[in-house]
């Protein structure tokens, strides 16, 4: 490539189709789905090499310090991250990025993509990305479709003019974009071969987009500049400003700009793609075995049919027996059982169990921190008993509880403890006990990570428990850690 192109990756969503194992605290593209890496990592792997600049990222607070750790284990450094104050789709989120690209490179172009996509042939979708760089350059917006080979409702579709000829090395026409089609639609759709799936993924220079902006929704340019113009760098990020982003209208980028734009293309993609939107879409990309069956980890399938069975945890062992269809999926602390017919009303269970109070709705077993994560173990009448891994170099925020006290025993590594006014060093088979009301703090010095056990005891062990008096990762006085 001749002309650089700017990766802008998506990374604020917090998508429920994937329950279990995607939730709000820790949603599927931070996840390993499909491999030993993060649908992100491998996003942004995705956009490296020649051709490619570091790429921009767009994320939520919650999210910030667990892309730059999935980040740093690719060695991917990126140009900069930007945090929502809260989630407005993706027409505010590409924006934000367009315009902080524009003011360091005017002109520059820019690769806009979700970051929980599934394209095993990176080089290939490379290659479709640099053919549609003339058309990008040429001021057009750029939109990726992908060849169907199924009458798909779950998507978008996008009609051309034409049928694209298999070979085609360069964007076409986009005469109008497509809902998502019933069944007997989608059935005319795949046949008359007009029309691609629309994989949400746009190439297009910023003086392009911030001109279809200003022409189809200036309420949003002007909301979103003055969010970018009173941001604030806070330890390697750029916040948006809350007020600002708060009266942008949150709309996807496709009803706000590209169904009205004068100029928009089509770039064909005849590769694999997936954007991995439910479990029958996972079960399909596994590749089911001649039975239709796919098992991922401790799982065993005796006489199954058509089925997914996932277990995540390797202290269970899920067993199918003579299931036809079913979708199977158990984690530590939440198992779904669903017919694959019905496993897009996923959304249902989430929407019942938050109703229900239940913990499990929203958030995932392990509870991820700047730095490291902790889960619980063992809970009961005024005790809980935690794993917490602290990453080599991290350390806890200064604080106290005014209602429980702490015993921790270090089972893998060093670590360096305050207590009120002492500091000390407690290595492996050591312990010590954190009095209630004790300010106290917890840090790695060493190169490993370190593991404790921690015993809460006492009448409340609720984590908004916490009062913060100094913290290395700027955080305010939060209940987390």
């Amino acid at each position: 490539m001749t002309t650089p192109i700017h990766p802008l990756l998506l990374c604020g969503g917090s998508g429920t189709r994937l329950w279990p194992l995607s939730r709000r605290s820790y949603p599927k593209q931070f996840a390993r789905i499909t491999g030993s890496e993060s649908l992100f990592q491998a996003s942004a792997r995705r956009f490296v090499g020649p051709g490619f600049a570091p790429p921009l990222v767009v994320t939520a607070s919650d999210f910030r310090f667990i892309v730059t750790e999935q980040l740093a284990a690719c060695e991917i450094a990126p140009a900069d991250i930007l945090i929502e104050p809260e989630g407005r789709n993706t027409a505010p989120a590409i924006l934000s990025g367009a315009l902080a690209l524009h003011a360091k490179s005017p002109g520059a172009l820019m690769l806009a993509a979700p970051s929980d996509h599934v394209i095993p042939d990176a080089e290939a979708f490379r290659a479709a990305v640099e053919a549609a760089i003339p058309t990008a350059l040429a001021g057009e917006l750029v939109t990726f479709g992908i060849q169907p080979d199924r009458a798909e409702t779950g998507y978008g579709w996008l009609e051309l003019e034409t049928p694209p000829a298999p070979d085609t090395a360069a964007p076409l026409p986009l005469r109008r974009f497509v809902e998502k089609p019933d069944a007997p639609r989608a059935a005319e759709m795949l046949a008359d071969g007009r029309h691609l799936w629309n994989a949400g993924i746009f190439l297009f220079s910023t003086d392009a987009i911030i001109d279809a902006f200003a022409r189809h929704a200036p309420q949003i340019l002007a909301g979103v500049q003055a969010a970018l113009d009173s941001g604030v760098r806070d330890l390697g990020f750029t916040r948006l400003d809350a007020e600002a982003w708060s009266g942008v209208d949150a709309i996807s980028i496709d009803y706000a700009v590209m169904e009205k734009a004068e100029r928009m293309a089509v770039m064909p993609y005849c590769g694999e793609w997936s954007d991995l939107g439910g479990w029958v879409a996972v079960w399909r990309d596994a590749g089911p075995d001649a039975a239709g069956v796919v098992t991922h980890g401790p799982a065993t399938a005796i006489d199954c049919t058509g089925s997914l069975l996932r277990a995540e945890d390797p202290r269970q062992q899920l067993v199918g027996i003579g299931l036809e269809d079913i979708i199977a999926v158990a984690m530590p602390d939440a198992v779904l059982v669903a017919h694959r017919d019905r496993a897009q009303d996923v959304r249902l269970a989430v929407s019942a169990l938050k109703a229900q109070g239940a913990s499990q709705a929203e958030q995932a077993p392990r509870d991820f921190r700047p730095w490291g994560w902790f889960e619980s173990l063992v809970t009961g009448p005024r005790f809980q008993v935690k794993r917490i891994v602290v990453h080599p170099g991290a350390a806890l925020s200064l604080q106290s509880h005014h209602h429980r006290a702490e015993h921790w025993i270090v089972v893998e590594g060093t670590a360096r403890i305050t207590i009120d006014a002492e500091v000390k060093l407690i290595t492996e088979n050591q312990s010590v006990f954190i009095p209630l009301g004790a300010h106290h703090r917890l840090e790695n010095p060493g190169k490993l990570p370190l593991t404790l056990i921690e015993v809460q005891t006492g009448a409340y062990l609720g984590e908004d428990d916490i009062i913060r008096y100094d913290d290395i990762y700027a955080r305010s006085a939060q209940p987390k850690r």
